[in-house]
């Protein structure tokens, strides 16, 4: 075998060699990696603690990468704060309301949805028709949390938050009036007290609106005693029109030019 030959053989053992020795380190580390693995695994399973800790970094590493990427921080608990109910969770009854509000005033069902059960809680425990709060709700502020009026009156059911200012301290003060359901339960609780004291559901509502002193209350009783009723119908599963009917009025048709004649030539014989 000549000195070249004897080289390259050598070199070809040597590679082989190396070869072999980085596959058993390769294979060894591996196996290595699972057996740490399922160590792991073991521990995390014996020791609760070591595992909700575990659990508690990879969140926040998983939060801090989704922030990066979307440039804001995000909020798992948000929805936690969110007025919002699938309609599809409501009885029957609340859920054809739900969506018939949500029609009409293009509202969204969801925070709809989580309104109307609401009314239908406080109204059981308040002896009040539920769809009578939904009717005033619909009239004052067409379900718009942040309608303010000229006077002051602010939210859902349009509280004069200065004069009723102390029931919203359990609520956490005035600012609870653009909370959906803390203006609810005030604005039902005022609706009480008028009607307390006007003695009648008509007259209360007169109260309510701020017209007790007045001869007229601008048609505000009217409106919401028919959309109370529009409300009932739905609640009862009728099929009720979102626009209501036109009022035809009788016009009465302009007299002939005969007519008219007759009637000039008659003033000015007289």
């Amino acid at each position: 075998m000549t000195a070249l030959a004897k080289t390259a053989h050598s070199l070809r053992t040597f590679g082989a060699d190396v070869a072999q020795g980085f596959f058993e380190i390769t294979h060894n580390s591996f196996a290595l990696v699972g057996l740490a693995v399922v160590f792991s695994l073991i521990t995390l399973t014996a020791r609760d603690d070591l595992r909700q800790v575990g659990e508690s970094k990879l969140m926040s590493w998983l939060q801090e990468r989704h922030s990066a990427t979307l440039g804001v921080e995000p909020e798992l608990d948000a929805i936690d704060r969110a007025t919002a109910v699938n309609p599809k969770d409501l009885p029957k009854q609340q859920a054809a309301v739900a969506y018939w509000l949500s029609k009409k005033y293009r509202v969204a069902p969801e925070p709809l949805s989580a309104l109307v059960a609401e009314a239908y809680e406080i109204g059981e425990k308040t002896k009040l028709d539920p769809t009578l709060i939904l009717a005033i709700m619909a009239v004052e502020s067409g379900f718009n949390p942040f309608a303010q009026s000229s006077v002051g009156a602010q939210g859902l059911m349009q509280v004069m938050t200065g004069i009723h200012s102390d029931k919203y301290e359990s609520f956490g003060g005035k600012l609870a009036a653009f909370d959906p359901v803390s203006n609810l339960r005030v604005g039902v609780k005022v609706l009480q007290e008028c009607i307390q004291r006007a003695g009648s559901l008509q007259a209360g509502l007169k109260f309510y609106v701020g017209a007790a002193n007045l001869d007229d209350d601008g048609g505000y009783a009217g409106k919401v005693m028919a959309e109370h009723g529009r409300l009932r119908q739905v609640a009862a599963g009728k099929a009720v029109p979102l626009a209501a009917p036109p009022i035809i009025r009788a016009v009465t048709p302009p007299p002939e030019p005969a007519v008219i004649e007759e009637k000039i030539a008659a003033l000015s014989q007289s």
